[in-house]
């Protein structure tokens, strides 16, 4: 604890205590010097002082907040996807940088950063900001604390960020087709066999992501094993930096465990061997063109209208699928490894939705006395 909080034994028996406040102009760093002849005493000393300067040597800043950004989304680049770095480029120069402009990195303070996020939570307009969802202000303020993060750990600037609260949502748990819907649907796609509704049959049976889903060639359908190898993800990212272009790009999935290997049932594998099996043709388009996520959410929900089933996005497949895989019987493991995602937690808080008629058919089996 001494050494921790710089603390040394005199000569003369007392207690010296040193505390860091910055940096001079030679780079040296600058202290503070307490003494006392009783050690809690010092310490006592040191905390109040601590508190009222700082807990470390911090620079002063001498840089702004772009300049900052800049520097943290150009080490960004070398170590996430496109897609993550064209979001991150999107909220800095979209919401970060316009807001505050004329404010330098050394002045941002809690106070500053909790006016910006109170005001984009509001529904006002003023420079274009506001009305944006306690989600996308979370997004934002994590990326200002990955500034801020790398800020203090490559220059050792003071941290704004740290005693900054994010704001809380309110978790809606998403909604599943009941059985009733997923019978219509399935009857429906069942009856008209393109390649479009064979890719919604086929996630229903597997559990993918639109993106991946997309991305699907038939090279990609193991029909002696009754398997799809899931590689590649589809995806319409940013075509230059900064810029409004667009443009469609195949890539690796979400992460590492989302590449994997899902099994399918007999019912779901002669489908699609009816389908036109042309090596690197994807089963969306039967072309070398993929479809795009956007292009195949329009037709689902051009399905469920026609199917007279509410509208609703397509990644309600995939909460569908994981929850009917737990109500069979699957164990948590298997599903989480089937949907590809990192840890089984993410499966049960996010994907598995316990419906009434489950939660009776359990209370039913419940005996206290038994």
């Amino acid at each position: 604890m001494r050494n921790a909080m710089n603390i040394y034994r005199r000569k003369d028996g007392r207690y010296e205590g040193r505390i860091p406040l910055g940096y001079d102009d030679k780079g040296r760093i600058k202290y503070k010097y307490l003494y006392s002849k009783s050690l809690s005493e010092l310490k006592e000393k040191m905390l109040c002082a601590y508190a009222e300067t700082g807990s470390s040597a911090e620079k002063i800043c001498d840089k702004t907040l772009k300049e900052l950004c800049c520097e943290w989304l150009a080490s960004a680049r070398l170590r996430v996807k496109h897609s993550s770095y064209c979001c991150y480029e999107k909220l800095v120069n979209k919401y970060i940088l316009p807001y505050f402009e004329n404010i330098r990195y050394g002045d941002l303070g809690t106070p500053i950063i909790n006016e910006f996020a109170d005001h984009m939570l509001k529904c006002g307009k003023v420079n274009e900001f506001g009305g944006l969802s306690a989600k996308s202000v979370h997004d934002i303020l994590v990326v200002m604390r990955s500034v801020a993060k790398y800020a203090e750990q490559e220059y050792g600037y003071r941290n704004p960020m740290r005693n900054i609260s994010m704001p809380k949502s309110e978790s809606k748990e998403a909604e599943v087709f009941n059985k009733h819907e997923r019978g219509k649907l399935q009857n429906y796609l069942q009856r008209n066999t393109t390649e479009s509704n064979i890719g919604i049959l086929l996630a229903m049976y597997s559990g993918l992501r639109i993106g991946e889903l997309c991305a699907l060639t038939w090279n990609d359908v193991d029909f002696r094993n009754g398997v799809i190898h899931v590689s590649k993800t589809v995806q319409r990212v940013s075509k230059s930096s900064g810029g409004s272009k667009t443009a469609i790009e195949i890539t690796s999935p979400k992460s590492k465990t989302s590449v994997r290997d899902i099994p399918l049932p007999a019912l779901v594998c002669d489908i699609l061997k009816q389908g036109k099996h042309q090596g690197n043709s994807y089963i969306l388009s039967g072309t070398n063109k993929p479809v795009e996520p956007r292009t195949m959410q329009n037709r689902f929900k051009a399905v469920l209208k026609e199917c007279g089933i509410r509208s609703a996005n397509f990644h309600l497949i995939r909460h569908t699928y994981a929850t009917v895989c737990i109500e069979s019987g699957f164990d948590a493991k298997t599903v989480s490894e089937l949907l590809g995602h990192s840890n089984v937690n993410i499966t049960l808080n996010r994907y598995v939705h316990s419906s009434m008629e489950t939660k009776k058919k359990c209370v039913d089996t419940l005996n206290l006395v038994a």
